[in-house]
């Protein structure tokens, strides 16, 4: 009897466990599977024009970009991928490059005037999508690149 209402009140607790997780872990999974995740600068480096930027300027255009608004995602159908990847703008992107443990992730940012456009490729993976940040609009490079 007693191994009867162990098993019961454990069976409860897991049920209950599965049917409502708790926050920390339902915004684990979610993070994982985010479209425009948070960065962290310590994992990331950014290049503009194929030139480092310092460390200030980036955890600044790191922190913008983890604040900007995601406005909406660009659908990219097979064999589209290249349009994406090197559009024909004369836009050059800031190129983040992500690498924590094994995973590689690389974020082409294009500034335009009333938004920006971001390509997020991972392994063959490609998605696009814009982003709504006036810092990002208005990033100048002026002594933040290093030589």
């Amino acid at each position: 009897m007693t191994w009867t209402a162990v098993l019961l009140i454990v069976g409860g607790i897991l049920l209950k466990l599965l049917t409502s997780p708790p926050s920390a872990v339902v915004g684990w999974v979610v993070s994982r599977f985010a479209l425009h995740p948070k960065l962290d600068s310590k994992y990331a480096t950014i290049t503009f024009n194929g030139k480092q930027l310092d460390e200030e300027e980036k955890n600044k255009l790191i922190n913008n970009f983890n604040e900007a608004l995601f406005l909406e995602r660009y659908h990219i159908f097979p064999g589209n991928e290249e349009i994406f990847l090197h559009p024909e703008t004369n836009v050059i992107p800031f190129v983040i490059n992500v690498k924590r443990r094994k995973k590689e992730v690389n974020f082409f940012v294009y500034s335009h005037d009333d938004h920006v456009d971001v390509v997020k490729q991972r392994k063959k993976k490609i998605a696009s999508y814009s982003l709504s940040s006036e810092y990002l609009q208005e990033f100048s490079i002026t002594n933040s690149i290093k030589v």
